[in-house]
């Protein structure tokens, strides 16, 4: 678990994916790796999830996630299928737990005092802060990590490549999540050509 945080943190960033055709899968993680991000978070909100996941781990130089994990049995779905890690929209104490149980690192949304003092005592060093945008952004999370300063956070929601600078600029945060460089429309019309490019620019531009 440790060495998938320490994967996470070294991308700085984490391309959130809808797939609504696991077909989709193989083309878009090559794209990944080409643009210099190999990294996703598939979401489970398609039927296509637990396929692309499977799809996707199997390339050798992907670390791929399951997002929009609401309950332990998609935290057994996604980990049968070959996720290295679990994200959450809310801290869900099943779903971290059984995270634990499988083994793979736990990433459950928390953007107050109360849920990240939970997420703690569930032995957790790193979070999702969802939705950032709407829960105070990069000043909020700034404010967060001041008491509780071994914290992590992964903050993802409404973050762009106008906003990106200021959450990568706190230093508690390990990673962004975004979905600027997967377009799911551009992904169902098969462009993956364009998810390369957009791929390279978003690490460029989290590198600057």
């Amino acid at each position: 678990m440790t060495e998938t945080l320490e994967r996470i943190g070294a991308a700085r960033l984490v391309p959130v994916v809808v797939l609504d055709d696991a077909a989709s899968a193989a083309p878009l993680a090559e794209a990944l790796v080409a643009g210099g991000l190999p990294v996703a978070e598939v979401t489970f909100r398609t039927a296509a999830a637990v396929e692309a996941i499977r799809t996707m781990a199997a390339n050798p130089d992907m670390l791929v996630g399951a997002g929009t994990v609401l309950t332990p049995e998609q935290v057994d779905a996604a980990v049968d299928a070959g996720a290295s890690y679990v994200v959450s929209p809310g801290l869900s104490v099943p779903v971290v737990r059984r995270c634990a149980e499988r083994g793979v690192l736990a990433l459950p949304g928390a953007v107050t005092a109360t849920e990240v003092q939970a997420a703690l005592a569930e032995g957790l060093t790193a979070v999702k802060f969802f939705p950032a945008s709407t829960s105070g952004g990069a000043p909020a999370i700034k404010a967060l990590s001041a008491p509780f300063g071994d914290l992590r956070f992964v903050p993802t929601g409404g973050i762009g490549p106008d906003n990106l600078a200021d959450y990568l600029a706190v230093g508690a945060v390990l990673a962004v999540g975004g979905s600027w460089m997967v377009p799911r429309a551009d992904i169902a019309a098969g462009d993956f050509d364009k998810v390369t490019r957009l791929t390279a620019d978003a690490v460029a531009l989290a590198a600057a």
